[in-house]
């Protein structure tokens, strides 16, 4: 939370906005200091007490009362929309609501000392991933049954732990990162029954050793099934996806063709194909995705072409397209300006960017803004319960002296 003191910018770990507390300065960067609350002076009504450490990873909002949360990432949107987009919005935006505990899909998992967790913000400490209550307890019982199969050396030379589940839980795969000249067979152990599949990589090595089952889970959203591997890049909350999906579905024209640029697995651009839209391009320039989002996109062949390529290199050679509509998802790094470029140049009649990093993306609008685009609709989903992050939704439509 921001703060100033004598004219000098603070940004305070444990507060909320309204409070006064005592804190002590941990550090300095770039004209900002930063430190931790130690006493609260006066506390907000929103303040809540007995949650676990709210510097444990994916964690920092926890002490906040969860409808506050939710007013102060629609104030981080509208704040970024001003400050880094000069897109001042006329109101915040409202953010749909997601169950706290067990929401997330996706997680890494540290491995230092024998001990399995997330890492302390602003440290190199483990911390125990069960008490922030984003994994379900299925889950957390495994990564504890791990601890004490890994007691003592047992444990070296695994570095991390990815874990990847279906919505249901019925499917959970885990893939290990193990640092350079280790054995991986060793750690097939780890398989136990709560588990569908295991895999390993050497860090020096190209080559994934699968050590039990296999390591892919599958998800059924509507009538669309999505297989994926368990390094495969998807949405993590298992609450709010097909809400997320079903709301990028409504925004796009049904007569129009589209193009789903870093297509992923394929969530949003077969969920549309899925409904029975036609004429569906769908870009993925990560390998291990892009297979899946192949073997996904087989039973949508006659309506469905998958580009496996960089969106970069997709739009460089691309026609322009000024009745389609463009899916953009990119990473919280955004799009980069070739990306933006080359949008601008292709056209597409209506944008749908859906993004976890506001600030990326109040930034990635303001260049399609000033490229002819007009911001429409702007729309938020609390993907991240706990967490300062927020998935956005824009929707921007090219403006009519463009075309």
């Amino acid at each position: 939370m921001l703060a100033r003191h004598d004219g000098q910018v603070v940004l305070v770990w444990g507060a909320i906005p309204g409070e006064r507390v005592r804190a002590r300065i941990e550090r300095s960067g770039k004209g900002v200091l930063f430190a931790e609350t130690v006493d609260v002076l006066a506390a907000s009504p929103d303040r809540r007490a007995g949650l676990a450490d709210w510097r444990c990873g994916g964690n920092v909002l926890a002490h906040v009362a969860y409808e506050r949360q939710l007013h102060i990432k629609s104030e981080i949107i509208r704040d970024a929309f001003a400050r880094i987009g000069r897109l001042p919005l006329d109101t915040p935006p409202s953010v749909v609501a997601s169950p706290e505990a067990g929401y997330r899909m996706r997680a890494r998992f540290h491995v230092r000392g024998g001990r399995i967790g997330f890492v302390r913000e602003e440290s190199h400490e483990i911390c125990a991933a069960g008490p922030t209550a984003q994994m379900l307890p299925a889950t957390v019982e495994w990564i504890e049954e791990a601890e004490a199969r890994l007691h003592g050396d047992r444990a070296r030379g695994l570095s991390s732990i990815e874990i990847a589940e279906n919505i249901p839980a019925t499917e959970r795969a885990c893939h290990l990162e193990l640092e350079p000249g280790t054995d991986a067979r060793p750690f097939a152990a780890l398989a136990t029954d709560a588990i569908t599949g295991l895999s390993a990589q050497v860090l020096d090595r190209r080559a994934i050793e699968t050590l039990a089952g296999l390591p892919v889970i599958s998800d059924s959203i509507g009538s669309l099934v999505l297989k994926r591997n368990v390094r495969a890049f998807f949405q993590g909350n298992r609450f709010l996806l097909e809400t997320l999906v079903r709301h990028v579905r409504d925004l796009a024209p049904e007569s129009a063709p589209l193009v789903d640029l870093y297509a992923g697995v394929g969530l949003f651009g077969l969920s549309f194909a899925a409904a029975g839209r036609e004429e569906i391009t769908l870009v993925e320039g990560d390998s291990v995705s892009a297979r899946d989002l192949e073997a996904n996109a087989r039973p949508f062949l006659e309506r469905t072409r998958v580009e496996r390529s960089s969106v970069e290199d997709f739009l460089r050679h691309s026609q322009a397209a000024p009745a389609a509509t463009f899916v953009v998802d990119p990473p919280r790094t955004g799009m980069s300006r070739e990306a933006v470029q080359g949008i601008l140049r292709v056209t597409p009649a209506r944008l749908l960017y859906v993004s976890c990093d506001v600030a990326t993306l109040a930034r990635d609008v303001r260049g399609l803004v000033d490229g002819g685009y007009a911001l429409e609709q702007i729309s938020a989903f609390d993907l991240f319960p706990n967490t300062a992050h927020v998935e956005s939704v824009c929707l921007l439509r090219r403006a009519v002296e463009n075309g």
